[in-house]
């Protein structure tokens, strides 16, 4: 009888192991590339929720918060113990683990007691927000209380959020308890999204609710284009994208002008009408580019998603904005509203946002297209090049100034001479 290799044993039974099931994946970890540009936007600064920041030494003291938060939603729900909370999550542990990307060391017990103690603290966390409990430590301070709601909104730092679900559903402590719950959600990160809502009365069926990944795919998905946009990007198919280099000041020179879609009440609804370039306004705050980075982390790692909007107006924004001249010319147009004070800071944002993201498609495709158009008739590029040369500063423009007047004055002269002779 044969000796079987024993690299042919090993092969084996890895073979004949669990495989993952790649599709369940959900919640990841940043890329290192991607997490090298900034790694502070993707690493929580006050609360670990989820296996992959739990234990870190400087977010250990908001455990006994969350334990204070279960005390609370133990008493608003009327139940003694965690007996059924711990049964829930139970029933749910080999779902769960499969929706991170990353192998996990936790055993049984201290997996279903991380969920359990997370998720809870979630659920009374948007409870006391809905109920804007003035009293409660971690509200009371505007500091703590919106550091806790970006943590919450990491890519690292998330949970499934049919744990959530059915924690709540075994909780019992809000109305309507799902729909509700969202409605709660999004309006507390109201102000942390960037620009117009996409759809603020967007119904949530179950069928919608399961499809939801975790807090932070919730609030991506309810960002989305408008409808309109979205057609726009299906008539065009397979089109390719011409490259678009030119910057705001540079489309300005070449008959471009900008303004704020005032009238549209979608951050993604760009439109190029009557050599006009309407984007509706987007807040820049301190908090902008650490939600932006997670937005579009979560596109790059999610498969599904498509096509990856963050990331196209990202893409897009940048390429107009290549130094802090493109920022001071679209913020008086009312497309960047600039609460960092500092508009080189605003386009050193935009230029890094896009470092080590993959970009395959673009949902402005007719637009940058058309854009190209414009820039490429003789007319429209003789204009640009002539501003361009001789209108870049004041003394520029005195000078071709006085050319012009030197050469009327040589023209009136030499008029003038003819006239003379033959008189």
């Amino acid at each position: 009888m044969a000796i079987e290799d024993c690299v042919t044993i090993w092969i084996n039974e890895k073979l004949t192991g669990e495989s993952p099931v790649f599709s369940d994946h959900c919640i990841f970890k940043v890329p290192k590339e991607l997490r090298s540009v900034n790694e502070e936007a993707y690493e929580p600064q006050l609360i670990a929720i989820g296996p992959y920041h739990h234990g870190k030494d400087h977010l250990l003291a908001m455990e006994d918060h969350k334990i204070r938060y279960l005390q609370s939603l133990l008493q608003r729900s009327a139940q003694k113990d965690v007996s059924r909370y711990v049964q829930t999550i139970r029933s749910l542990e080999e779902r769960a683990r499969k929706c991170y990307a990353e192998p996990l060391s936790f055993d049984h017990d201290e997996f279903v007691e991380m969920m359990l103690i997370d998720g809870c603290f979630i659920i009374e966390f948007i409870c006391k927000l809905k109920q804007n409990d003035k009293e409660d430590p971690l509200l009371r301070s505007n500091h703590m209380l919106t550091r806790c709601k970006l943590d919450l909104l990491l890519l690292e730092n998330q949970l499934p959020f049919f744990i959530l679900r059915e924690l709540l559903v075994t909780s019992n402590v809000i109305p309507d308890q799902e729909s509700t719950f969202i409605a709660v959600i999004l309006k507390t990160y109201e102000s942390f999204l960037l620009g117009p809502l996409c759809n603020s009365s967007r119904a949530y069926t179950p069928e919608n609710i399961i499809q939801i990944k975790n807090l932070l795919g919730l609030l991506h998905d309810h960002w989305q284009p408008s409808p309109a946009r979205l057609e726009a990007h299906k008539k065009m198919g397979q089109a390719k994208e011409r490259c678009f280099t030119r910057c705001a000041t540079e489309l300005k020179d070449a008959g471009i002008k900008f303004k704020s879609a005032v009238e549209r009440n979608n951050l993604f609804d760009i439109d190029f009408v009557n050599n006009t370039i309407k984007i509706p306004e987007i807040r820049i705050e301190d908090n902008t580019e650490c939600v932006l980075r997670n937005l579009i982390a979560y596109e790059q790692l999610t498969s599904s998603t498509s096509p990856k909007y963050f990331t196209d107006y990202m893409v897009f924004m940048d390429r107009l904005i290549n130094s802090k001249r493109d920022v001071e010319l679209l913020c008086p147009q009312g497309i960047i509203d600039n609460w960092k004070g500092d508009d080189e800071s605003i386009a050193i944002l935009f230029n890094k946002l896009g470092e080590q993201v993959f970009y395959g498609g673009n949902l402005y495709t007719d637009i940058v297209n058309n854009i190209n158009e414009h820039c490429k008739k003789r007319r429209n590029l003789w204009m640009a090049k002539f501003r361009h040369d001789y209108f870049q500063s004041p003394w520029s423009f005195i000078s071709v100034l006085a050319a012009i007047m030197l050469l009327l004055l040589a023209m009136t002269q030499t008029v003038y001479s003819v006239l003379s002779y033959y008189k």
